[in-house]
């Protein structure tokens, strides 16, 4: 499409139905990755974004073409939690207090505004705080990929160069063809079990399957004092993440979300979905910079092709072979792409820094990087949460330098002198 189509147009459903694909292309391997790291049901995720999507797409009018998934931010917590431990419950007792956060500071800015959020998260604390986000997974991504590194390196080989060379639509959805190439090329080299496949197409009621296993076997969120004070912080993370994605999509809308209809709606949906997500058993959800991506390659802003993906999602989720195909894909195919997409995640958080133009020769700012950095990354436990507080509270109690040597140099300069006789 040569034309823009803006936030409140609604096209046919002929082409709203491929456009919602697309989307649902773009999130994809990125929602069920995170699942698939820490234990979750793949399933469930995508249930969980596309109900969240909706409640998102519901409580801010449906004027935000967001998409809802599964946030990278609490892989490693929600690992701790249920590979590690083996307790769930107390994994979606973390989820749901991630939401009560958001809700929380939805009711501030709902009576306060926004304007004091820029003050405490200035670009020198949310730079290095998405930095870290990818830069402290990466040693997970190395380590899966260590499993076969031939088959790992011609994933991320596939995924490069679809980034950098292909066009049009195989352009956004580099992750997902990296993995079905990978998982191609596994599978001729005998290291894909097939078993669980063939298993899932048994019976036509193992076939079709609600997701959340209701009865014996499901748990509501369970009170961890330990696993909330692990979650809860993070959710400043993501809500960080959630400001830079309205900037960005504004900007490419050509719309302000975080006016109208507000950065608090923003947070309210997102919280919202990210509670339902924990008594479904489903990952904290957030906006997805991917599906921002279509946005800009497509200039189709339309929030109908947004329902139209969350409807998609639903609708996948049910189908057991899916999960079941998503988990035979081998650990060193999803750790070649992992190390490409952890690292992007760590240069955007640069590339938050260097567009904003902070200045590292003020040692306020060169502080609250350095620390934030360092936090982040050396921290063995939830280092990311630790790293975020800590560089809010430097942001507020630092004072800017005072530049002495600036003011000072015109006074200090002496008058030309005249010519000798």
């Amino acid at each position: 499409m040569s034309t823009e189509v803006q936030i409140n147009e609604k096209l046919p459903l002929v082409q709203a139905i491929p456009l919602g694909l697309q989307h649902v292309f773009a999130m994809f391997g990125a929602t069920v990755l995170v699942p698939f790291l820490t234990g979750l049901s793949p399933s469930v995720a995508l249930l969980s974004s596309g109900i969240g999507t909706i409640i998102f797409l519901l409580l801010t009018k449906s004027r935000i073409p967001a998409y809802l998934g599964s946030s990278f931010a609490y892989i490693a917590a929600l690992t701790t939690f249920v590979k590690t431990n083996h307790n769930p419950s107390a994994a979606m007792g973390g989820a749901l207090a991630v939401g009560v956060v958001y809700i929380v500071i939805y009711l501030l800015m709902a009576a306060f505004g926004t304007r004091w959020i820029h003050k405490i998260v200035p670009p020198v604390v949310a730079g290095p705080v998405v930095a870290i986000i990818g830069l402290s997974l990466t040693s997970t991504a190395v380590g899966m990929a260590s499993q076969n590194w031939p088959i790992a390196a011609f994933t991320l080989a596939v995924a490069a160069l679809i980034s950098v060379y292909a066009k049009g639509f195989f352009k956004i959805i580099p992750i997902l063809l990296a993995i079905i190439s990978g998982y191609i090329v596994a599978s001729i080299m005998g290291l894909v079990d097939f078993k669980p496949i063939y298993e899932s197409f048994s019976s036509l009621n193992n076939l079709i399957v609600f997701p959340v296993k209701l009865g014996s076997d499901f748990q509501l969120p369970s009170f961890d004092k330990v696993a909330i004070l692990a979650m809860a912080p993070l959710a400043l993370v993501t809500i960080i993440e959630d400001l830079g994605h309205m900037i960005v999509l504004g900007n490419i809308t050509h719309s302000d979300p975080i006016e109208n209809p507000g950065f608090h709606r923003v947070l309210l949906g997102n919280g919202l979905a990210t509670v339902v997500a924990s008594f479904f058993g489903g990952p904290p959800v957030t906006t997805y910079g991917e599906n921002i991506g279509v946005l800009a390659v497509t200039k189709v802003y339309s929030n109908f092709n947004i329902w139209m993906a969350a409807i998609i999602a639903i609708i996948l989720s049910l189908f057991n072979p899916l999960q079941a195909a998503i988990m035979s894909i081998p650990s060193a195919v999803m750790g070649g792409v992992t190390i490409l997409l952890f690292g992007m995640i760590g240069t955007t958080g640069i590339r938050t820094l260097i567009e904003a133009k902070v200045d590292f020769s003020e040692t306020k700012n060169l502080i609250i990087a350095s620390v934030i950095f360092a936090l982040g990354i050396g921290l063995p436990d939830h280092g990311v949460a630790w790293a975020t507080i800590v560089g809010i509270t430097l942001n507020l109690l630092l004072k800017e330098q005072t530049k002495d040597i600036k003011t000072s140099a015109p006074a200090t300069q002496s008058k030309p002198k005249g010519k000798r006789k």
